[in-house]
């Protein structure tokens, strides 16, 4: 008797369990923090960068939409837009939310090549997202100063190529490179002058205890002059649930400034 009532007192807590870690994966979450750069150009006065990474089978929130319209000069999908199984449908309108906050630019993840890529690549050219595959752009300032927004192919595919998104560059004075996998970081060298790198990938470990789980490479380290930052992601995979690891979407505020190089986050909870 006492073990039947053990074993049912397990079972209820981990139904409880699933339920508060569904829960969590669901949540939609915006880290609002600012940057410093001692670099950053200050003809563009502050640039403002909605980053969302790993949405998967998610669908975006029409809250989290809402708040940062506006607020908004860049917006980035850092690749893993959808996974084997994800109707196009979906994935469209996704795109169309995020194009409605600002510019859209998107780099590839290693599960948008599941089932037919190009039918995603159709569907982002027909809505007018800048696809950054191994390619960059630039902007010019009121100062004629410049910035440029690189980007690379998914890695663990190995279809990267930083070398060429380097070439693509002229001689601009701030640097942002986009990379799916954050492992992008053993190839940076000092002489490629990047500033910031945006990465996902890892979701933080998605069923992290503690600070503790597999792949977790997540946060904000800076070495040197660059500044590295990995979001848990938005979605999941293989199973619809987080723990430690919460779903992360990103407005971050890029300032020229001398500070430890980041301000303190502001959460927001949808």
């Amino acid at each position: 008797m006492v073990l039947a009532y053990g074993l049912l007192g397990l079972i209820v807590l981990l139904f409880f369990l699933v339920v508060y870690m569904w829960r969590v994966a669901n949540q939609d979450r915006l880290i609002i923090q600012d940057l410093y750069f001692n670099d950053f150009p200050e003809g563009f006065g502050e640039i403002r960068i909605f980053f969302i990474s790993d949405i998967h089978r998610r669908t975006v929130s029409d809250r989290l939409i809402t708040d940062v319209i506006g607020k908004v000069d860049l917006v980035i999908i850092g690749g893993d837009i959808r996974e084997s199984g994800v109707p196009l449908e979906r994935v469209e309108k996704n795109i169309l939310k995020l194009k409605g906050i600002g510019p859209l630019y998107f780099v590839w993840g290693n599960n948008d090549y599941e089932g037919d890529f190009h039918e995603l690549d159709a569907a982002l050219l027909k809505h007018g997202v800048k696809i950054l595959d191994n390619t960059s752009v630039s902007f010019e300032s009121k100062k004629s100063e410049h910035l440029a927004l690189l980007g690379i192919d998914d890695i663990s595919v190995e279809r990267d190529r930083l070398d060429l998104a380097l070439s693509d560059c002229g001689n601009e004075h701030f640097r942002i490179l986009i990379s799916h996998n954050p492992l992008v970081k053993n190839q940076i060298k000092s002489e490629h002058r990047i500033n910031l790198v945006l990465s996902g990938h890892t979701h933080g470990g998605q069923i992290r205890l503690f600070g503790f789980g597999p792949y977790r490479l997540g946060g904000i380290t800076k070495e040197g002059e660059c500044m590295y930052i990995t979001s848990n992601g938005y979605g999941t995979s293989t199973v619809p649930l987080r723990l430690e690891a919460k779903p992360e979407t990103h407005l971050f505020t890029l300032k020229k400034g001398e500070s430890t190089g980041f301000g303190d986050a502001l959460e927001k909870v949808y």
